[in-house]
């Protein structure tokens, strides 16, 4: 299958659009009218342009209103597609896409369609043009790709075929298995586009909604492994609409709609029993967190692991590195060297998380997997935090992400680090493993990142929700593997004045905001917590009065959460989530101790405004009042 992109699907200029394309790794694309139309290319600096750019002109698309019209209208329609013929030809493409009318007067008689794609067949085939018949979801007569193929038929004419498209026939509920049913010959066109499953008008969830398969809640997969399965053969397209994708940089969607369809590719090969394209996704697991440190001048982050409840267990033997630890295999590295990634990514963005490190089945397909969506592997990495080849992917803000299998962490630790040096004394309710990271990203990339992780990692995207700020609202999506041992949320803000805007203005871009740790007795862990005196986020009465009402607690057990300003939800399972969250570090960065009991699966987010507010009325200071010792 050819990849190709429609031109509406990126925002710039059309010239900026066909540079990002060919960029992208794109081999063809389709030309939007609108495009075309505002540009100051003529259809022969079109043509020309995408022949240096290395680009196919697959298709010249919508020509709109054709079909089912009387007398001087009919006439005005064929005069139109003429005039389109000769644009065609001019720069470089024999299709025409005609989509299904939408006009009020246009008769839907079936002969009559027939027989106007007849005529306009045999006037494209004169010329040695094609053009395709698409079925618009809101389409007047026709929105079925069922009754588009049963006119192509009547048609029966080489230079008719049909143009399929994934929202148009998933939106309506058309079964997948309707496209076995079609020659595969007759099919021009496929067009691509995912979206979130919503209730709501077609034409208006279509217009600013679409996005790129596998970003969104319909069954692509299995649509494009039903074409394969009849052996079609042509152009796998991606047109999208969408408001947030026209105001993004247009070489970072075609970068996304590449590394979209060649998971998809790879998805809907394996669906339909072909060889995959692909090594598979990895299974992956968190192992460890490394941290910036190097601006830690007061000991402010090693002040707040220790009085969280983790032990500093060792220091490299070369840099001037910290291996911290809980029970378990909670793993947190400090890093102060200057010079470094982490140095570097300190300078830009302050302290924080600068990489994670991922346990995978064999990390050099987890690696050859990320160069094939067109992913930044680095192999070769000065700093290592081993002497072994350990692939890294680079991830949210320029962070790393090791990819890490059992012969890498082998030993890994005692060859890296002077383990003689561990504090002997006892951890009185240790931290028992990560939880999750929970990053903030820039709203125009939030799917950006949903497709990196979910496309080279075996996450699952859970639902999304929009968690309220008092600046405004903030999109959240948790993507989580089977056994919750690599868990991420992603956070874009809608709102200039949310804290995630301002962590955003702090950080100079996107990164992880905050690493929540797992204990298995809050209270416990909150009495230790308070004791080492770590600062944490104070939440008002208001919410432990709405608390008790809500779930019915006893006195004793909400006086005991307000104590400790421990967070509380229960879900309709009965399952419980226990939450206390830090002060933050240098305005970007805070910590999050959590319980699950009973099998809870969720984040808290019935507790979002809550915290957020608190945040905010904290000021979401700085520790500088706070330091060890």
């Amino acid at each position: 299958m050819l990849d190709s992109i429609a031109t509406v699907s990126l925002g710039g200029t059309l010239r900026e659009k066909l540079e990002a394309i060919a960029e992208a790794g794109f081999e063809a694309a389709e030309i939007f009218e609108n495009d075309f139309v505002a540009s100051d290319l003529s259809a022969v600096d079109l043509r020309l342009l995408m022949a240096d750019l290395g680009l196919r002109n697959v298709v010249y698309q919508p020509f709109r209103d054709f079909e089912g019209l009387a007398g001087a209208e009919r006439v005005r329609a064929f005069d139109r597609a003429q005039r389109k013929f000769d644009l065609m030809q001019a720069m470089g493409t024999d299709l025409l896409l005609v989509c299904s009318s939408t006009l009020e007067d246009a008769s839907g008689e079936h002969g009559r369609i027939v027989a106007d794609f007849r005529e306009l067949g045999e006037r494209a085939a004169d010329r040695g043009l094609r053009v395709a018949y698409e079925a618009l979801a809101w389409g007047r007569h026709v929105n079925d790709h069922r009754v588009v193929a049963d006119i192509v038929r009547q048609v029966a004419l080489p230079s008719v075929g049909i143009v399929l498209d994934s929202f148009h026939s998933l939106s309506r509920n058309i079964p997948v298995s309707s496209l076995e049913e079609l020659d595969p010959r007759s099919i021009f066109l496929v067009q691509m586009a995912d979206a979130p499953v919503m209730d709501m008008d077609l034409l208006q969830w279509s217009r600013h909604f679409r996005c790129m398969p596998l970003q969104g809640g319909l069954p692509v997969a299995e649509w494009v492994a039903a074409l394969m399965r009849i052996g079609y053969q042509g152009p796998l397209s991606l047109e999208i609409f969408n408001d947030r994708f026209r105001t993004g940089f247009s070489k970072t969607i075609a970068v996304d709609g590449r590394r979209s369809l060649i998971a998809l590719r790879d998805d809907a090969a394996r669906l339909a029993g072909a060889p995959p394209i692909l090594p598979p996704r990895s299974a992956a697991a968190l192992e460890f967190v490394e941290f910036s440190a190097v601006q830690d001048d007061e000991g402010a982050l090693a002040g707040m692991l220790q009085a969280i409840g983790l032990r500093k267990v060792g220091r490299h033997r070369q840099r001037a590195v910290e291996l911290w630890q809980g029970a378990g295999n909670t793993h947190v590295v400090i890093n102060r060297e200057s010079q470094s990634m982490a140095g570097s990514f300190g300078l830009m963005h302050g302290q924080g998380i600068c990489a994670v490190g991922v346990r995978v089945p064999n990390r050099a397909d987890a690696a050859l997997r990320g160069k094939a969506l067109g992913m930044s592997i680095l192999e070769d990495l000065a700093d290592d935090l081993s002497r072994q080849a350990i692939p890294a992917v680079r991830g949210v803000g320029g962070s790393l992400v090791y990819l890490l299998d059992d012969e890498a962490l082998d030993g890994l630790w005692q060859r890296e680090f002077d383990l003689e040096a561990v504090d002997p004394s006892p951890v009185t309710e240790p931290i028992l493993g990560f939880d999750h990271l929970a990053s903030i990203v820039r709203y125009d990339e939030f799917l950006s990142w949903l497709l990196y992780w979910t496309t080279l990692f075996d996450l699952r995207a859970c639902q999304e929700i929009d968690l309220i700020d008092p600046g405004g609202v903030v999109q959240s999506q948790a993507l989580e593997n089977h056994d919750g041992s690599l868990r991420l949320t992603l956070n874009g803000a809608l709102g200039a004045r949310t804290l995630a805007s301002r962590f955003e203005r702090n950080f100079l871009g996107s990164g992880y905001q905050h690493l929540a740790l797992r204990t298995n007795d809050i209270f416990a862990s909150a009495g230790q917590m308070k004791r080492a005196g770590l600062p944490t986020l104070s939440i008002g009465r208001n919410y432990y009065d709405d608390l008790q009402a809500r779930f019915g607690l006893d006195d004793a057990f909400v006086a005991r959460l307000a104590a400790y300003n421990i967070l509380y939800d229960r879900d309709a399972a009965g399952g419980e989530f226990f939450q206390i969250f830090s002060r933050a570090i240098d305005r970007v960065f805070f910590f999050e101790i959590v319980q699950r009991k009973n099998s809870y699966n969720g984040y808290g987010a019935a507790n979002t405004q809550v915290r957020l507010t608190a945040q905010r009325r904290a000021g979401d200071a700085s520790n500088t009042d706070w330091l060890p010792g």
